[in-house]
């Protein structure tokens, strides 16, 4: 049989029954690797990511959160919601288990999933991950309020932009789009009301943790103290010239390294 064009991206909807519908982009075959994305973001943000990873031999799951695209159900009332969206997508694909990688917010979803449901996580990667006790300040909660806010007038939310999400030099024009404020409020109150020490150790799996070097949310210091309290399965991996945003600014960097991790847990065939 011919082999799927890596390229090719398939939508295909997950149901769960009186909660809601997940759109999921799907593309490549192989082992699973899940991509979630940040807050008030879809999983467009991956494009370039996924692709390279479909190219590498894997089979890439990008659930969109409710409402973007065409996902839709309840409001998510707390973090669970999110991570059993995810659960339901993994099991469509036959139970995986998956290397699931979340961007921000949606770390936190990963390492939820990886607590309530492991028989469906082989690993887990964390991208720009605020993994502290505390909540973002509220001088990071306005930036990426501005940030989202397309009312706003371009230069305050390219500050913002600045300031939250994109190293020194970056260039943060891309991500003035690509916002859904009204998901960024629910997913924001979602993870409030859901204990950070919840999800805090991601069930015990194995962790690739790949730090930004200069994001003002999640601190390289950190990713060393989460290493130190975690031991010997928290890989951290420092992704340079990157802040918050760093799957736009170092896509072919972050898709290299979950690649080179997940053949580490599925050698290829020789």
């Amino acid at each position: 049989m011919p082999v799927p064009d890596p390229t090719t991206v398939e939508r295909k909807i997950v149901a769960r029954e009186n909660v809601a519908a997940i759109e999921v982009l799907a593309q490549g075959t192989g082992p699973l690797i899940g991509l979630l994305p940040s807050l008030g973001r879809g999983a467009g943000d991956f494009d370039p990511i996924a692709e390279r990873l479909a190219g590498a031999g894997f089979r890439v799951l990008r659930p969109q959160p409710r409402g973007i695209g065409q996902s839709h159900g309840c409001a998510y009332r707390d973090l669970e919601d999110c991570s059993a969206d995810i659960a339901a997508v993994i099991e469509a694909e036959g139970g995986g288990p998956a290397l699931v990688a979340g961007h921000a917010f949606g770390n936190r979803v990963s390492r939820l999933l990886a607590t309530d449901r492991p028989e469906l996580v082989a690993a887990v990667s964390l991208i720009a991950a605020n993994v502290g006790h505390a909540p973002s300040p509220p001088e990071v909660r306005a930036a990426i309020r501005n940030s989202a806010n397309a009312e706003l007038p371009d230069e305050i939310r390219l500050e913002a932009l600045r300031f939250a999400f994109f190293a020194p030099g970056n260039d943060p024009t891309s991500w003035l789009e690509g916002w859904y404020p009204h998901v960024l409020a629910v997913q924001r109150t979602a993870g409030d009301r859901t204990s950070r020490k919840r999800d805090y150790a991601g069930g015990g799996k194995p962790i690739l943790y790949l730090q930004p070097d200069h994001d003002p949310l999640a601190h390289v210091e950190d990713a060393e103290i989460f290493r130190r309290e975690n031991g010997v399965r928290v890989t951290v991996r420092i992704v340079p010239n990157a802040s918050h945003a760093a799957i736009a600014e170092q896509p072919e960097f972050i898709a290299d390294a979950l690649i080179e991790y997940a053949r580490g847990i599925w050698p290829p065939a020789r």
